[in-house]
C-alpha cells in the first residue's frame, strides 16, 4: 500500500462497469473486439455478480491511482495505473525487455499463448487500412498517450484471478498487452502496467457479460445518456458551465469523464472563466496569490499554512457545476463542491486543481479527473448507455462477502 488516502473512491467492474478515477488516454482510441474465449463469457454469465477493486493512491501529492491485480499460473501481484481513457491493458515485459521503467514488481513473464495476427482483437488495435500481418502467429501492438508515453509490445493472453463479490472466484484467460519497449511520458508513474477501461471492445471490460448485483441504490443516482457522437470516450456529451448555480454562457463544452487524470482540464474559455470569477470571489479576503508555489498553475497563502481542504473552504464557498441537457427536456447538474476543485500543497497553500486542457493540448476536450470524482460513485452502464453519479463514503468499502 503506497502512502495517503486510500479508497478514495471505487471502482466496480460489472456489465454495467462502475469507476471514479494524468493524461494517459490515447491519442487515437482503438476499436471493435468482440471479447475474448466464448467460454469465459459464458462463465461470467453465469456468475452474476460484480468485481470489486480497491483503488490505492491520491490526487497530491502521488499524482495517481492504482489497483492490483493478480495474473499468471500461478498468479503474481501487478500495480496497474487505472484508466477509462484507453483501452489497451499492458504489463512491462521481460519478453526480453528492450526498454522498460522503474516497476514495483519483477517483469511480467509471457506466457507462450499468443495472440495471432488475425485475431479481431489485433485488427482493432491497428488504424483502418494500415493492419498487415507480417508476423501471422503474433499481433505485435503500439499504443500512445497524450503525455508523450508509449508502450510497444505483443499481445498475449493469460489468467486474471477474480474474486466475485458473491465469494465465487474465477480464473478466465484474457488478452492483455506485453510490453517490452516503453518510452516514459511527463506523467510517468513507477507501476507494472495500465488497466484500460475505455469504452472500445479492444478494452478488458469487454470481456466481462454479467448484470451486477445491487451494488449501488440507483433511486439515488444522477443519470444523464452517454453521448452517441464521442463514443470514444465515457462522455456525457456537451454541457453548459455554470458559477454559483449561475449560467456563465459558456455552452457547449465537451466532455469525457478520464481515470486516468489526476485533475480536471477545462478548455480555455472555460478555464480563463473559473479563474476570474474565483478571483472575483476571493478579492477582499485574507489570501494572496502565490506564485512562488510551483505545485499547480494558481495557489494562493493564508494567514497560515492551510492542512486540509477543509480549513480552505470558509473562503471557497462557490459550487461550480456541468449542466447536461438530457434529450433537449431537463439539465443534469454534476456539481464540483471545493473538494472536488481544491488541494492543499506540500507549503500549505490551497491551488486549484482545475488546469487549462487546451495549453497542453487537449483542444476541445473537456476532462473530469481524479480530483473531481473523489467521494463519489461513478457508474458507466455500457447496456444501457447511461453514466450516473451518486456521493459515497469512499474510506468504507461496501460489504461484500469476498474481494480483492
Amino acid at each position: 500500500m503506497r502512502k495517503g488516502q486510500v479508497n478514495v473512491f471505487i471502482l466496480l467492474l460489472f456489465f454495467t462497469l462502475s469507476s471514479a478515477s494524468d493524461q494517459r488516454w490515447r491519442k487515437a482510441m482503438m476499436s471493435a473486439y468482440n471479447g475474448s474465449s466464448s467460454s469465459s463469457s459464458m462463465m461470467m454469465n453465469r456468475v452474476g455478480s460484480s468485481i470489486l477493486f480497491p483503488i490505492h493512491g491520491n490526487v497530491y501529492p502521488t499524482g495517481y491511482y492504482n489497483v492490483t491485480i493478480n495474473i499468471g499460473h500461478p498468479p503474481k501481484p501487478y500495480f496497474l495505473d487505472l484508466d477509462t481513457g484507453s483501452d489497451l491493458t499492458w504489463l512491462q515485459c521481460n519478453a526480453p525487455c528492450v526498454h522498460c521503467i522503474e516497476a514495483p514488481h519483477p517483469l511480467y513473464q509471457p506466457t507462450n499463448d499468443l495472440v495471432a495476427c488475425k485475431d479481431p482483437l489485433c485488427a482493432a488495435l491497428h488504424p483502418p487500412g494500415d493492419y498487415k500481418c507480417e508476423s501471422p502467429d503474433q499481433c505485435d501492438y503500439e499504443v500512445e498517450y497524450a503525455d508523450g508515453g508509449s508502450s510497444l509490445g505483443v499481445l498475449v493472453r493469460d489468467v486474471f484471478s477474480l474474486n466475485y463479490t458473491n465469494g465465487i472466484r474465477l480464473s478466465p484467460r484474457l488478452a492483455l498487452g506485453c510490453g517490452y519497449d516503453q518510452i516514459p511520458g511527463t506523467s510517468n508513474h513507477p507501476l507494472d502496467g495500465i488497466l484500460g477501461l475505455g469504452r472500445g471492445k479492444s478494452s478488458i471490460v469487454a470481456d466481462f457479460f454479467s448484470s451486477g448485483d445491487g451494488v449501488y441504490d440507483s433511486s439515488h443516482v444522477t443519470w444523464t445518456p452517454m453521448s452517441q457522437e464521442f463514443t470514444r470516450y465515457y462522455s456525457p456529451g456537451s454541457a453548459e458551465f455554470h458559477f454559483g448555480g449561475k449560467a456563465t454562457g459558456i455552452k457547449n463544452l465537451i466532455v469525457i469523464f478520464d481515470s486516468g487524470s489526476s485533475y480536471t482540464y477545462l478548455n480555455s474559455q472555460a478555464y480563463q472563466a473559473v479563474t476570474v470569477l474565483l478571483k472575483k470571489e476571493l478579492s477582499g479576503r485574507s489570501l494572496k496569490e502565490a506564485p512562488e508555489d510551483q505545485t499547480l498553475p494558481l495557489c494562493w497563502k493564508g494567514r497560515k499554512p492551510f492542512r486540509s481542504v477543509r480549513d480552505a473552504k470558509k473562503y471557497f464557498k462557490t459550487v461550480l457545476s456541468l449542466a447536461f441537457t438530457n434529450s433537449g427536456r431537463r439539465k443534469t447538474q454534476f456539481e464540483l463542491h471545493p473538494e472536488a476543485y481544491l488541494i492543499i500543497s506540500n507549503k500549505g497553500n490551497v491551488c486549484l486543481g482545475i488546469l487549462n486542457g487546451t495549453q497542453v493540448g487537449l483542444q476541445n476536450l473537456n476532462v473530469i479527473g481524479d480530483i473531481s470524482m473523489q467521494d463519489r460513485m461513478v457508474i458507466y452502464d455500457n447496456e444501457k448507455q447511461v453514466i450516473g453519479w451518486s456521493p459515497a463514503n469512499c474510506d468504507n468499502l461496501p460489504r461484500f462477502r469476498s474481494y480483492m
